[in-house]
């Protein structure tokens, strides 16, 4: 019995979203096959409202043939507010296989349109209560329904943050809603299934409200009250009945308010909860609220309302604490073995009035003590006091910490030791879907893997922010973009991208400028690299999941970022005015100084040029022609300008530092012999460092992306293994288990970098993950074809001092794993393509003969397509599961490749001077300089020589660089 099944259906990238107000949302599905070479070739989807059954099909594609099975558009009628659609998909394959429909998935919509609210803006009467006051308000309102309910729904958002409560119970469990968007033009509201806990006869519902981003302390110890100085909340309930009839319960001046025991929450400052004030049933009906203030209807700045767009965040895991001690300083400290982000839950029994107070940190200083520098101005405190009726549980409610450690006072008898079972780290953050996986057979690499994903954890909570911890937690541009190729491995980003793009487009500026961070809170704008996040976050977006809606989105954003850049100083070609952050916190930097020693304007440019080629390739894509011609001008235009500028006639770049060579490398601002010698001189400055990076936020997300590019794969190696300072594996050995804004936020010995700027936890260092996954794992995507359509599966070897690898990935179409695992006489790789993909495979160094595929030899196999390179064997393959084995021919020694063979191009006396420098009294260089091309490996084994392995590459680098400069000239 053959298996072709279509699985994973997801809407809008997700599975039977709740709520939603796109009115052509898009289709997804995955096909799981037993056939290798599986491929879509039509598909059929039938879509029906209410009607789980089929019955009455409100849309059918009919039979489309066609390979396209992700983002598919609904094409039927009109979608109608409030209704649950139910849709499935079958598939026909290239075998002449036809599947069973799908398991039904649904979507239903939200309220679509402005017009379906009914509800009010609600606070309370300030003749009540003071509307500026800090404790969090409680709002609430009984009404009665009838028998019969069918179905009941819950519409409504709030500012600042809100929990929902109905007949007692807390509905749903998402936290800190509705989320962080630029307010006054856009606010999402949420949806919420209540069918369940709906009564006939009396019921209440509850609102509690708290400042959050909305009017709480952001960015400066002083600043409050950014968007508004007044909470309020917007709800209004749908309830359905069996006889057709529909009643509708909002918010408006008949609720009562009051407040409870949050006398104080602030996402810097944390929690003050008294148990006191408790208020027992209030969102219960039949409480007694005769003494609650009433409310007032609130005219509210907010143009637009929208249905939820990001994941919502939660609660994603339970840490249990792995040590209580006491510090040198005499502080009970409990540690929870990982820097985290969320909340202490704790369950305690003491007498009424006890106040329990938690202080949050990262680090412990070299003498063992907690240490709360870092924080700037955030307190990161949470305080409790107990109403002393038995055991009491707390978490707190519209708050959230960066910490490893919690200082605790107060907590009953813990002079005798903290008992930890009765406390737990709730991890919070965007509840995205884990889709990438990397591990290796190094200890050390694979904590950096655990700290790269610990921080994206810790930094995309509800927007991508810099920092958890101190008073900043803003959505900065540069760390976002730099980041987000290693984010969308990580996790599946697309809602959570598509939202925060959309605030990214309403705060950008009438002339195209775009702020630091977003939203849009700090002021400040145009600064290379950080606002090149309009262009860089929509392409990768529809890199990854090839979402060209995202692109249409955009596109007017992206082009009025790089008009913007274009209206500049004098010359339209180069970027050469402004403000710039430059490589922020490069160690090459002057001293007592940010920004890295490369030209700003160097950075500036290349980013010009990055930008204009993203924008000319999304308007290919969206078919835009006339924008494609122009933008194509442009960008040949800033490179040729570049090149005048910042090049000599030599091939020199103007600024000698790692990061000048790493972008114009990474972004192909050089060519021919001028991108040879900026390959080879971004070597010899890491050699010239020991192996050392010195660059920042801009040189470091590249640097061995660029080093791969451009031949030298192996120094990028040796670059990732460093394990002293500077390096990432510094961080590791020094027990980091987040990544650091710093490469020496803790120094060598233990003290710390300035406590002004010194987050650890800061994602924007962990890009290196991409170059992990795609360069050291080995899985990539063919960039013309988006998506993973068409996989590129090429792991390099070259320098690798581990033996085994294994990425997975969990593409739109569906898993692909690649694990590769090194003996000193074999190579073992492990491919899985998923169904409806192909993939371009490289075995390295293998020869056809040598490789066998399962137990067959590649030769008499089924795969078809392959040919022996001086790369090694590639082969094209379609789905399915492989399993390659064949010699190793080098052991675990590196691999040479051609660009690295001796090349005889001068005359007897140069190659003797320059072989005098490596090998003095060297009598027979032509041996090494034969017209017949011999490997460094064949050369270092050469008796008369005497030459090792690294004397031959270094005497390679200098003949390549003489010759280059030769012909430069010439």
């Amino acid at each position: 019995m053959t298996l072709l099944k279509v699985e994973a259906l997801t809407c809008e990238y997700r599975s039977n979203p709740l709520g939603i107000d796109i009115k052509r949302p898009r289709i997804s599905w995955k096909i799981q096959s037993d056939r290798r070479g599986t491929m879509q070739k039509a598909y059929q989807i039938q879509v029906t409202a209410h009607d789980q059954n089929f019955t009455t099909i409100k849309w059918d594609s009919g039979i489309i043939e066609s390979d396209e099975s992700i983002h598919v558009d609904y094409g039927g009628p009109e979608l109608e507010p409030r209704t649950r659609y139910f849709y499935r998909v079958k598939v026909w394959d290239n075998f002449d296989r036809e599947t069973a429909w799908s398991e039904i998935a649904w979507w239903e919509t939200g309220l679509l349109d402005t017009s379906e609210w009914k509800a009010e803006w609600i606070t309370p009467d300030p003749e009540g209560i003071d509307p500026l006051s800090e404790p969090a308000f409680l709002l609430r309102k009984e009404f009665t329904l009838k028998p019969g309910i069918t179905s009941a729904r819950i519409y409504g958002t709030g500012v600042g943050l809100y929990e929902l409560y109905l007949n007692g119970e807390r509905i749903g469990d998402e936290l800190l809603s509705p989320g962080w968007t630029s307010y006054h033009k856009r606010l999402q509201y949420q949806t919420y299934n209540v069918t369940e806990q709906m009564l006939a006869g009396s019921n209440a519902i509850g609102i509690m409200l708290a400042d959050g981003w909305y009017k709480g302390n952001l960015v400066r110890e002083d600043n409050r009250n950014i968007y508004g100085d007044r909470r309020a909340a917007f709800f209004q309930i749908h309830v359905n009945y069996n006889d057709g009839t529909e009643e509708i319960i909002v918010t408006d001046n008949t609720w009562k308010a009051s407040t409870g025991p949050i006398i104080f929450s602030e996402i810097y400052h944390g929690e003050t909860y008294d148990a006191r004030l408790e208020k027992e049933g209030w969102s219960q009906s039949n409480y007694n609220d005769e003494n609650w203030a009433g409310t007032i209807i609130q005219e509210m700045p907010i143009t637009d309302l929208v249905a939820q767009e990001n994941v919502p965040t939660r609660v994603t895991e339970v840490l249990k604490p792995i040590d209580a001690f006491v510090t040198p300083a005499g502080d009970t400290v409990i540690d929870m073995g990982q820097n985290m982000v969320g909340r202490l839950r704790f369950k305690v029994n003491a007498p009424r009035g006890t106040q329990i107070v938690l202080k949050h940190a990262e680090v412990l200083d070299k003498d063992g003590n907690i240490y709360f520098g870092n924080l700037k101005f955030a307190k990161q405190t949470v305080e409790y006091i107990t109403k002393g009726e038995g055991l009491e549980t707390y978490a707190p409610h519209f708050t959230f910490q960066g910490f490893r450690y919690v200082k605790v006072e107060g907590y009953p008898g813990q002079e005798n030791g903290l008992p930890l079972e009765n406390f737990v780290g709730e991890v919070i953050h965007s509840d995205m879907e884990r889709t990438g996986e990397f591990e290796c057979s190094d200890p050390l690499v694979n904590r950096l893997q655990q700290n790269i994903v610990w921080g994206q954890r810790g930094n995309f909570l509800d927007v991508p922010t810099d920092c958890p911890q101190r008073s900043e937690r803003l959505g900065w541009t540069a760390d976002a973009q730099v980041f987000i190729p290693t984010a969308l491995f990580n996790y599946q980003g697309g809602p959570f991208f598509t939202k925060w793009l959309r605030d990214l487009k309403v705060d950008q500026l009438p002339d195209g400028n775009v702020p630091f961070v977003i939203p849009n809170v700090e002021g400040g704008m145009g600064s290379a690299a950080w606002g090149d996040a309009a262009t860089i976050i929509p392409w990768t977006v529809y890199q990854t999941y090839g979402d060209k809606r995202v692109l249409a989105e955009q596109f007017d954003s992206m082009k009025a970022w790089v008009e913007y850049i274009r209206k500049q100083g004098k010359n339209e070609y180069l970027w050469n005015t402004g403000f710039h952050f430059g490589d922020w916190l490069a160690l090459d930097a002057k001293e007592n100084s940010f920004v890295g020693a490369t030209a700003r304007d160097f950075i500036a440019t290349v980013f010009y040029a990055h930008s204009t080629r993203i924008l000319r390739d999304a308007a290919e894509v969206l078919g835009k022609q006339d924008e494609v011609q122009e933008y194509s001008f442009l960008l040949d235009n800033i490179i040729e300008q570049f090149n005048h500028e910042f090049v000599s006639p030599s091939g020199r770049l103007v600024s000698p530092t790692q990061t000048a060579h790493v972008i114009a490398l990474m972004f192909d601002m050089v060519e021919g012999k001028a991108k040879e010698r900026t390959a080879y001189e971004l070597n010899q400055l890491l050699i010239q460092n020991d192996y050392h990076l010195n660059t920042g936020f801009v040189g470091t997300p590249y640097i061995s992306l660029a080093l791969s590019k451009g031949g030298y794969h192996e120094t990028a190696v040796k670059l990732l293994m460093k394990d002293d300072f500077p390096s990432w594996l510094y961080q590791v050995k020094k027990g980091a288990t987040t990544v650091w804004e710093h490469w020496d936020s803790i120094k060598p010995d233990g003290s710390f970098w300035s406590d002004q700027m010194n987050s650890f936890n800061h994602y924007a260092y962990g890009s290196i993950g991409n170059w992990m996954y795609k360069a050291v794992a080995g899985i990539d995507m063919d960039p013309a074809i988006p998506a993973y359509k068409k996989i590129k599966i090429e792991p390099k070897f070259a320098g690798i001092s581990f033996t085994q690898a294994k990425a997975a990935y969990e593409s739109m179409y569906g898993r692909i794993l690649l694990s590769w695992h090194l003996t000193n006489e074999t190579v073992e790789i492990e491919v899985e393509i998923p169904a409806n993909t192909t993939a371009e495979i490289l075995l390295p160094k293998a020869q056809v003969a040598d490789v066998m595929e399962g137990n067959k030899p590649l030769v008499s196999g089924d795969i078809n397509s392959y040919m022996e390179t001086t790369e090694g064997v590639r082969l094209t393959v379609g789905s399915g599961s492989y399993q390659f084995r064949y010699r190793n021919e080098s052991g675990l020694r590196p691999s040479f490749t051609e660009d690295t063979r001796i090349i005889d191009f001068l005359d007897y006396k140069e190659a003797v001077d320059i072989l005098e420098k490596f090998a003095p009294g060297i009598t027979k260089p032509p041996a090494i300089f034969s017209t017949k091309a011999r490997s460094l490996k064949e050369l270092a084994e050469l008796e008369e020589a005497n030459l090792t392995v690294d004397k031959v590459k270094a005497i390679i680098a200098e003949l390549k660089m003489l010759k280059l400069e030769v012909e430069l000239v010439k």
